[in-house]
């Protein structure tokens, strides 16, 4: 009687686990169900998530065939385990310490023609920023050296217009600005909106490290924040850059309204061009009252919680192991807890000093004192991400080298 019954409860569970799927709420939906998916129509499964992290976390070289669905799995991992491996495969390819230390000048302020929906020098909106002409070549290398007695190894530029055509004269000052700046040994990086081939090649020889061009968001999401420059047109600024040699810097904006979905489909973008960026600027949305998004948002909220924010950088670490991941726009909103999650997590850059383009920026003191209490040091000029790994063969053959080398200066010492 008693089996009986057993069965039958078992019976009545079996049923009741193979109609029903229990997700729980978490943030990373667990699907419960152990009942096989039967349909013959059934869409193919996403790729096993555990095994595309061990990929990731292995690899020996940046890969650049990365599927949506796979930067999607990694994406939507549990956080705490998603940070955590991040940082292991981050202490593979750089100096857990070392943070880039980049300071940003505007050199050409507001009157923008563009309509970029977050930016406060655009002319179409009234944000009470007043455009400026040009800075004098001489103040700008003076900023530079401010900012190298300050710790900062890369000095950027950023000037508000939409191209450079028609613009020769002020191609030649910024070449000459490039070039006085590499004269203090110092990694020198411009924003100046879309640029021909000829006019990434003239920079190239006046000794530009890297050319700054947002992609901003995912291609999905893009129309709804920029109307005036196209997605394509960003990624052919990117391509003319990468022909004439010069590292690109590419990233993107967190908080213009996008989902989860929009950050996967930005990452896959950058992880998948012929080269990744050698740096991937992470920026929050810094709300200017006057811009469509900086009006939409309510007074004293958050553009994008912080969980996101962390999760994009720990998923750029595991799919571009190898490139410099900066904490931008947004920094001074971070706590210290947060800032020190995200290096942990992969983030290896900041700017720093007096201001970003238009914005705050935290402080070259601020970041010192930071960086004294969690041992973090600056990282060197012209510093790159690689495989550090040494085999367990070539460390036991170097310490009996350098065992050696001691034995022969002790005895020299004695016998002296």
């Amino acid at each position: 009687m008693a089996l009986t019954l057993l069965s039958r409860r078992a019976a009545a569970r079996s049923l009741q686990s193979s109609s029903c799927v229990s997700v729980r709420a978490f943030s990373t939906p667990v699907n419960d169900t152990f009942s096989a998916v039967s349909p013959s129509n059934a869409p193919p499964p996403p790729p096993d998530s555990s095994n595309v992290l061990r990929d990731a976390v292995w690899a020996t070289a940046p890969r650049h065939d990365w599927s949506r669905d796979e930067i999607r799995a990694l994406y939507n991992m549990p956080l705490m385990e998603l940070a955590f491996q991040s940082a292991t495969l981050h202490r593979r390819f750089h100096r857990a310490a070392a943070i880039q230390m980049c300071t940003l000048m505007s050199i050409k302020t507001g009157g923008c023609s563009e309509d970029c929906s977050y930016c406060a020098q655009s002319s179409r909106y009234a944000t009470g920023l007043a455009a400026t002409k040009m800075s004098p070549v001489a103040t700008v290398l003076e900023a530079a050296r401010i900012a190298k007695t300050n710790g900062s190894t890369r000095f950027c530029m950023g000037a508000a217009w939409r191209d450079m055509r028609g613009r020769k004269t002020s191609l030649k000052n910024v070449k000459a600005m490039v070039e006085g700046i590499r004269g203090m040994d110092m990694e020198v990086c411009v924003t100046l909106g879309m640029i021909d081939q000829a006019q990434a090649d003239d920079l190239a020889s006046a000794g530009l490290t890297a050319y700054n061009h947002n992609l901003d968001t995912s291609r999905e999401h893009y129309p709804s924040v920029i109307s005036t420059r196209s997605y394509d047109e960003r990624l052919q600024t990117l391509a003319h850059v990468r022909q004439a040699g010069i590292n690109v810097c590419s990233g993107g904006i967190l908080g213009l309204g996008e989902k989860p979905e929009d950050h996967v489909g930005l990452l896959h973008t950058v992880a998948t061009l012929p080269a990744h960026p050698e740096s991937f600027p992470v920026n929050a949305l810094v709300p200017i009252k006057g811009t469509p998004l900086g009006d939409k948002l309510p007074a004293g909220k958050r553009p994008i919680p912080f969980d996101a924010i962390l999760r994009t950088i720990a998923t750029a670490r595991l799919v571009m192991p190898a490139t410099i991941i900066r904490i931008a726009a947004g920094r001074t909103t971070m706590s210290e807890a947060e800032q020190i999650l995200c290096f942990s997590a992969g983030a290896n850059a900041v700017f720093t000093g007096e201001k970003m383009l238009t914005t705050e920026a935290v402080g070259w003191d601020e970041d010192r004192a930071m960086f004294e209490r969690y041992g973090l040091v600056p990282m060197k000029s012209f510093e790159r991400g690689g495989l550090r790994e040494t085999k367990w063969a070539d460390i036991k053959e170097a310490t009996a080298a350098q065992g050696s080398a001691s034995d022969r200066s002790a005895e020299a010492v004695a016998g002296a």
